[in-house]
């Protein structure tokens, strides 16, 4: 897990192996209230009208969301921040390139056909999937937006938001850390401060 801080910076975020009887919503609603007990008093999950998930305490409100693959669930708290997260569990991915040519920007669909193995093709898909999808839940649209909407360059240090849709924002507005909850996922947690929307 992140070190456990609201301060804005990177949102706090955390692995969980999924609990086979507890629905998603759940399991992460007791992290994330978790997370805030320190804050005096009720704490309650609200949905604003996009439906995306706020928990509210008597003090203030915080951005939440979580994503599950597999038998994992991925949980992020953000405080003065829009925060999104995806996760994916790695398995062979057979339709990647016709997925991309047909989802994500040509430049992606390109790099992703350059790829030397199958195996590195489908861990680069999964990356650019969960950077785009943390996104656009953090946007609040989610894939619905479209994919291609938005366009990811791989670079030193990772995926960066090169451009996108005037709706989502200025790309450098945007931050995004490329995650690995655990062993055989990857992941992505997106970012903006509030007032950047």
């Amino acid at each position: 897990m992140s070190p456990p801080t609201h301060s804005g910076v990177v949102p706090a975020w955390s692995w969980q192996p999924r609990q086979p009887d507890v629905a998603p919503q759940a399991q992460a609603q007791a992290w994330l209230q978790a997370q805030l007990a320190d804050e005096g008093g009720p704490v309650t999950l609200q949905r604003d009208a996009r439906g995306r998930p706020q928990l509210c305490t008597p003090r203030a409100c915080h951005d939440c969301n979580w994503s599950h693959s597999g038998e994992g669930l991925l949980v992020a708290l953000g405080e003065h921040v829009a925060v999104g997260v995806d996760m994916e569990w790695l398995r062979p991915r057979p339709r990647a390139l016709a997925v991309a040519a047909r989802y994500f920007t040509p430049g992606e669909h390109e790099w992703l056909a350059a790829q030397a193995t199958a195996d590195a093709r489908d861990h680069a898909f999964l990356r650019l999937w969960c950077a785009k999808e943390a996104v656009l839940k953090a946007h609040g649209h989610g894939l619905s937006f479209g994919l291609h909407r938005l366009r990811f360059e791989d670079t030193a240090t990772g995926l960066a938001l090169r451009e996108c849709d005037p709706a989502l924002g200025r790309p450098q507005d945007w931050r995004l850390r490329e995650l690995v909850p655990a062993p055989g996922y990857v992941g992505a947690l997106a970012w903006r401060p509030r007032e950047a929307r």
